[in-house]
């Protein structure tokens, strides 16, 4: 092989691993992010860095930077933000190689406005050993968590950095109806302790993993992750009914790395990397339906699911409404 010949080679590796190359926002579990970026090196030689954001703070970073975007894409996060982010043309839609082999549901449900990454139901984080030592029942339904009896013992997420806090907001007004939802929700305030608001909505389900709590409002398999490890908690669904999360992976808008970026969409959906999630102790329903379920997943046909309506709850400004009626109306009040 000439040197000529040489140089040029080596210049169009150097090259194509440039263009491989991008940086992500992580809306899911660090770790999940992290096996992720270190798969995508290994089959493309590409780099994929990733901060570690709330879904909240994703959509906050993402509105920040809008004119000059750091990040290529957002992987993972509950739907609301990547409607949001698509609706603010902060994200843009692409269409990947796997989308018919994505579940139908997930498909009809988010309607085009972002791809499916994974799904998961709301629910309770319960430890019965502290519940026990309290001599106190297990909590059934959503009601039963403003009950003054658990006072201190139940822990939720902010839902000014947390899509987990939002999806259950909404989940009360669909159950319940606005004022309903946040008459209970100013109930649910007096039992929560002063550290029991999380910024990410798995923080919840480590407080009661740990004993800090008796209850986390968290996603079913943020628990399932905590029982997983060892720690003395369940996952437990509210009877009356509970909401559901399809997290997206999307394309940022003037990404600068965008055809890095839809290779990255297209790796992240293969089966081979979303078996990934499952090594990692991230127990969702993955999007592809080749993908297969790991044993400790909660069973989403033994939930009793609400008709979810995303692209309602996903409009900007009726998420940007609810967060402040929260934080105007339920976190400043004392406690009793």
């Amino acid at each position: 092989m000439n040197r000529t010949f040489s140089l040029a080679l080596l210049l169009s590796m150097t090259t194509a691993s440039a263009q491989s190359s991008l940086t992500f926002v992580c809306g899911a579990q660090a770790d999940w992010c992290q096996a992720v970026a270190n798969a995508y090196k290994k089959e493309t030689g590409g780099e994929a860095k990733f901060l570690r954001l709330s879904a909240g703070e994703s959509l906050a970073r993402l509105r920040a930077e809008k004119a000059n975007p750091s990040f290529d894409v957002l992987f993972g996060g509950t739907g609301d933000v990547h409607e949001a982010g698509t609706r603010e043309k902060l994200l843009t839609y692409y269409k990947p190689k796997a989308w018919n082999d994505l579940y139908p549901s997930l498909r009809q449900q988010v309607k085009n406005a972002y791809v499916p990454l994974y799904t998961g139901a709301l629910g309770f984080a319960v430890n019965d050993t502290v519940l026990k030592r309290r001599n106190l029942p297990v909590p059934a339904d959503w009601t039963d968590l403003g009950d003054p009896r658990y006072k201190g013992l139940v822990a939720m997420p902010n839902p000014n950095t947390s899509g987990t806090a939002y999806t259950m907001i909404t989940t009360l007004i669909q159950i319940y109806g606005e004022k309903a939802a946040f008459d209970l929700l100013k109930k649910i305030h007096n039992n929560v302790p002063r550290n029991g608001y999380t910024r990410p909505g798995s923080g919840a389900a480590f407080l009661a993993a740990r004993g800090e709590v008796a209850i986390g409002v968290t996603f079913m398999h943020d628990a399932v992750a905590q029982n997983v490890r060892g720690f003395p908690v369940r996952a437990v669904a509210p009877k009356s009914g509970t909401g559901t999360e399809i997290g997206g992976v999307s394309l940022v808008t003037g990404a600068p790395n965008a055809e890095a970026a839809k290779q990255f969409i297209d790796f992240v959906l293969k089966p081979e990397t979303q078996k990934l999630a499952a090594t990692v102790e991230s127990f969702q329903i993955q999007s592809n339906s080749k993908t297969p379920v790991a044993a400790a997943a909660p069973n989403l046909s033994k939930i009793k699911l609400i008709d979810y309506d995303f692209a309602k709850w996903g409009d900007t400004a009726t998420r940007a409404r609810l967060i402040s009626t929260w934080t105007k109306e339920v976190f400043p009040l004392p406690r009793r």
